[in-house]
């Protein structure tokens, strides 16, 4: 039962809406730009991404489909320095509805897109890709001046559940094509741009087939069920970067995409880049979006003994944890984590490693993410303690 505290706030809350709700209204009205009519496929895989009418290109510029929502999370997914747009589209609007700790329910005919871009030197592709801010949506598209499109992934939920489907952007940019045996593509990555020439790294960038799209995706080892990972309310739960003065869960409920009570403080994490919030928040939110989708008590990793979810402690977090079955991915250190002791740590082998057979996580890297793996060294040595 909800105390007599939260009442007030709850009124306030639906008023607020109601306002947003005729912002939203007039926010969409104020696009005049024609764009596709998003089609929900209820067994059909169409062979090109503009056949689901969620993104398409035009003009030099990646647009939206009517009534596509786009929108981001608090602290994303690393994936090798891509940056990512994605979108939310429901049939006739009908709501998800809203779950305080798992994945949003949504409704079947919805389709999630999640495009994955580089920024580039030169108009003129020839692999070499550097990485930035996520670029921004201005009346329904985005500009493709010096960005290249890579993959786009499909989530789609069909009457037997959730379908992964993963597109590759063709040589000319005009169109995805379906490649359910996923491809490699090689690429060069400039590290420290600003430096005279920056460092070149070689990597083989990897969009996965349809099977592995599901070895994130089916984060209950269980049923095996493929769901979303991005879409919960600790994710969403920060200010909208495409709806300016807007909470992004309060734009969800406006627009009509979200549905159900949500009590107040609702779950957050933090932004894994903002020195203003505690760093153990901003570790914890890294580790959560990155690994919890398989390190939790149900996933595809619960063998392992390790728990990455934003509430787990102690050993279950890792803390002097021994590995159940680690092989060479322990680097010769002892422990998940030794506290003070990043050097000694397990979690920061695997992170710091491009090795195949031992780096983490398995899937959607090949290259080193240095900052995530300054941030969560600087969280284990302002650790307390020690592993006797």
């Amino acid at each position: 039962m909800r105390s007599q505290e939260q009442k007030p706030d709850n009124a306030r809350r639906r008023q607020k809406n109601a306002v947003l709700a005729a912002a939203v209204l007039l926010l969409s009205a104020c696009s005049q730009q024609q764009t596709a009519a998003p089609t929900y496929h209820a067994e059909e895989n169409p062979a090109q991404l503009s056949d689901w009418g969620m993104v398409s290109v035009k003009d030099r510029a990646l647009r939206l489909g009517d009534g596509v929502t786009p929108y981001d999370l608090a602290t994303p997914l690393f994936s090798d320095y891509a940056l990512k747009l994605r979108t939310v589209w429901t049939p006739d609007g009908a709501p998800a509805i809203y779950d305080a700790d798992e994945a949003f329910d949504f409704p079947v005919g919805t389709v999630i897109t999640k495009t994955f871009y580089y920024p580039t030197p030169e108009n003129e592709w020839n692999g070499d890709v550097s990485f930035g801010r996520e670029r921004s949506i201005n009346d329904g598209e985005m500009s493709l001046d010096h960005l290249r499109l890579v993959e786009t992934r499909v989530l789609v939920r069909r009457e037997a559940g959730w379908d992964a489907l993963p597109y590759v952007w063709n040589d000319d940019q005009s169109d995805a094509v379906l490649k359910r045996t996923g491809a490699v593509i090689p690429m060069t990555l400039i590290r420290d741009a600003h430096e005279d020439g920056g460092r070149m790294e070689p990597f083989a960038y990897l969009v996965p087939n349809a099977n592995q799209c599901a070895g994130c995706h089916a984060t209950n080892a269980t049923t095996k069920a493929i769901k979303p990972i991005g879409p919960k309310a600790r994710h969403l739960n920060k200010p909208s970067s495409f709806a300016e003065g807007f909470n992004q869960l309060d734009h969800w409920l406006a627009k009509g995409l979200l549905t159900g009570e949500i009590a107040q403080p609702a779950p957050r994490n933090a932004v894994w880049t903002d020195q203003a919030e505690p760093l153990n928040t901003r570790a914890r939110a890294y580790l959560d979006i990155n690994c919890s989708h398989c390190h939790n008590p149900n996933g595809p990793a619960d063998t392992s003994g390790l728990n990455l979810e934003p509430d787990a402690a102690g050993p279950a977090l890792g803390n002097c944890k021994t590995p159940v079955a680690a092989g060479r991915g322990t680097g010769g250190r002892p422990y998940d984590i030794v506290p003070g002791r990043p050097d000694l740590s397990i979690t920061v082998f695997r992170m710091e490693t491009t090795d195949p057979g031992a780096m983490m996580p398995e899937l959607g890297r090949a290259v080193r993410h240095e900052e995530g793996v300054k941030l969560v060294s600087e969280w284990i040595a302002a650790m307390e303690g020690g592993c006797s």
